[in-house]
């Protein structure tokens, strides 16, 4: 398309001092225009002024008045090259220009009168002609043809909310419905859409995170299943080394006891051939279950035939002989089923160690999964906590935190023992506090869960749960009013319950191991002795209403030890 700069230079509308398209133009007697300002400043400070093109003189006097023709052709002339230049051709998918000629420039508006859209160049007559000027423009629109009525044709500025759809300010047979701007429903929602982009944003990004947490999860699931299965292998490892090394000690100290025997029977004389009979019958039985390679089997074996083994006449030496060798023998078994109690008890711990993170979360797993057990109160006392012990056991430790200074703990705090020293304040000694407690680190607001309690060489200790606003206190009073539940032993046999008055509790002998079990939603807590299977008395009706933590005091030093 043609614009204003294919008729006229653009060097014809530059001041020749400023070198830019001139501003309010004035023209001096010799012909030449100049920028008012720009003119004024090159003559301001001489005493004579001349033309800076053709050095042409002239008075000093010389008024300059702005040259208004000349200024209307400048200004058209800076409208249509700016036109021009923002003038560019219509790429697919934009609105062209409707009067453009062959090559269609981008449109800038869209007359919703003239129903056609327009380059800025083919816009200008709608900003200059008066009637034009009051037509309603709008942002180029695509198929226009569309967006037009073809009832009244006229524009669909209004959009209807009960027939969504678009309607025109004649349809009439919307007038009684929610009609609003075609426009004002658009920014609406727009704006909704945003709002439920910016959610789904954060719904992905929260699923994000979560898929990250779960394969954290997984790794540490995993890195921690490898290292239990590892950490297993060697403690069983052990175990079964150990094991091996003792029955071989046994078996040793039987062969050589039967050796021996073997070598003093080679002494006896005729006198003897009847027990030499019997003795070497009994050293056949002896030979068959030296071999046994089952342990049980073996000490069963062993065992009924030392009760069974005929008697003998009494010969001095054979008699004490046998005597000597039957101690050894059961020395020796005692020895083994000590050693083989002590390895599979440290195998245990060991192994609770190092699975200890699969076992406590097996452990919370437990806790708050609902069983579907046989209802305890129908069970017989010792099935009952047969029962509790192998479906609501926890591994459960003390926690520092809570106790006093002079409490001393194993390195795996599952050990407690009061200190056998004094301590002072204000200047004056006092003995190791009564009350001095510690709680167990781990809590429990829901569900049911069993622990014991070793306590064999204490004669005094306090035992129980309480509420979780009772840490961090000094001392506190022994009543469930208070969040406090908890049995007392003292001198060894005096057993009593400090419920919200004082229960004394008959016991027939001091319980070694105690059993604490909580049923949290029935409001119940009992104790056990562990070793017999009896129950030592049950708090019910208990208003725990928070967290509650495992409770234990081992009392003063000369109450026992640990």
């Amino acid at each position: 398309m043609a614009s204003a700069s294919s008729f006229l230079s653009e060097d014809q509308f530059l001041c020749s001092i400023c070198l830019d398209v001139f501003t309010e133009p004035v023209s001096i007697p010799c012909g030449h225009n100049f920028c008012k300002t720009c003119i004024a400043k090159h003559w301001e400070g001489k005493k004579q002024c001349h033309c800076p093109l053709c050095n042409k003189k002239f008075n000093k006097g010389l008024k300059l008045c702005v040259n208004t023709g000349f200024r209307e052709v400048v200004e058209n002339f800076t409208k249509h090259r700016v036109i021009s230049e923002n003038d560019v051709l219509a790429k697919p998918g934009e609105v062209p220009c409707d009067f453009c000629p062959g090559n269609k420039f981008k449109a800038y508006k869209t007359c919703l009168v003239c129903l056609a859209s327009y380059c800025e160049t083919h816009l200008e007559p709608h900003q200059r002609v008066a009637a034009l000027n009051r037509h309603k423009l709008t942002d180029p629109v695509q198929n226009l043809e569309n967006k037009i009525c073809k009832k009244h044709n006229w524009i669909l500025d209004l959009f209807c909310r009960n027939d969504l759809t678009c309607v025109c300010v004649l349809c009439t047979e919307h007038s009684s419905h929610d009609t609003v701007l075609l426009k004002e429903e658009y920014e609406k929602k727009k704006a909704q859409l945003e709002q439920k982009k910016v959610e789904v944003k954060a719904m992905i990004q929260e699923r994000q995170k979560k898929v990250q947490e779960i394969k954290e999860v997984e790794d540490t699931k995993r890195k921690d299943k490898e290292e239990a299965l590892a950490n297993s292998v060697q403690v069983f490892s052990t175990l079964v080394a150990s094991i091996q090394r003792s029955m071989a000690e046994l078996v040793g100290v039987i062969e050589e006891k039967q050796q021996a025997a073997e070598r003093q029977a080679k002494m006896l004389v005729k006198e003897l051939e009847k027990e030499i009979d019997e003795l070497q019958k009994s050293s056949t039985k002896l030979e068959k279950i030296s071999r046994t390679e089952d342990q049980l089997q073996l000490i069963n074996s062993f065992l009924s035939f030392s009760s069974s083994c005929p008697r003998t006449k009494n010969w001095s030496d054979i008699s004490i002989s046998g005597q000597r060798h039957a101690e050894d023998v059961r020395r020796a078994l005692v020895k083994l089923e000590v050693t083989l109690t002590k390895e599979i008890k440290r195998a245990s711990q060991e192994f609770r160690v190092c699975c200890g993170k699969i076992l406590d979360e097996k452990t919370d797993m437990v806790k708050k999964t609902p069983h579907t057990v046989t209802d305890l109160e129908t069970l017989p006392e010792g099935v009952k906590l047969d029962t509790i012990r192998q479906q609501y056991a926890v591994d459960m430790t003390f926690d520092p935190c809570t106790a006093n200074d002079l409490l001393l703990f194993s390195e795996d705090l599952k050990q407690v023992q009061t200190s056998h020293i004094w301590w002072f304040a204000d200047e004056v000694p006092h003995k190791f506090d009564r009350y001095t407690y510690v709680l167990g680190k781990k809590g429990f607001s829901e569900g049911r869960f069993y622990y014991e309690v070793q306590a064999t060489r204490k004669t005094g200790w306090d035992l129980g749960v309480v509420r979780e606003s009772t840490r961090g206190k000094r001392t506190l009073n022994p009543n469930p009013k208070n969040g406090v539940w908890i049995i007392r032993l003292r001198n060894n046999n005096k057993c009593t319950a400090l419920n919200n008055s004082t229960v004394n509790l008959p016991l027939l002998k001091k319980p070694e191991r105690v059993g604490v079990f909580v049923d949290y939603e029935k409001r119940l807590l009992s104790f056990y002795d562990a070793d017999t299977a009896t129950l030592i008395y049950s708090f019910t009706g208990c208003t725990f209403n928070e967290r509650i933590y495992p409770f234990f005091s081992p009392g003063p030093p000369e109450d026992g030890i640990n």
